[in-house]
């Protein structure tokens, strides 16, 4: 299978440098195929009410495909608003987001070893 990698901002706000495509090498593995998409609250509050049934937009949502593609999107204006509650500028937590989520599609659940690994990639990635 042919890696793919797309990112779409599909918001109006400037996002931070990240090195997306070597965390998803590092954590998906470099055939995996992979999407982020950066959307607005109004569209993640009507995904999130059909996959989730939670009427109000979230963060992140993950999404995985197959065992080898699957994809992401998030919400920058929740994330910014959320950097106080998480003790993170909008690049920290964004990047810890696109970590976070990533784990999910590798299979990860909540819990101290997710948790143990987000602190790895975080650190890796100079996002702490």
């Amino acid at each position: 299978m042919e890696d793919e990698f797309s990112v779409i901002n599909k918001t109006k706000i400037k996002l931070p440098d990240l090195p997306i495509f070597d965390i998803k090498n590092d954590i998906l593995g470099k055939k995996y195929s992979f999407s982020l998409a950066y959307i607005t609250e109004e569209k993640m509050k009507k995904i999130n009410k059909t996959y989730r049934e939670k009427n109000n937009p979230t963060n992140i949502l993950s999404f995985p495909l197959s065992k080898t593609s699957g994809e992401i999107l998030i919400c920058p204006n929740v994330v910014k608003s959320e950097t106080k509650k998480f003790n993170r500028n909008f690049r920290e937590l964004l990047g810890f987001l696109v970590i976070h989520g990533m784990l999910h599609l590798k299979g990860f659940k909540h819990g101290t070893k997710m948790e143990k690994l987000e602190n790895f990639y975080c650190n890796k990635f100079n996002l702490k």
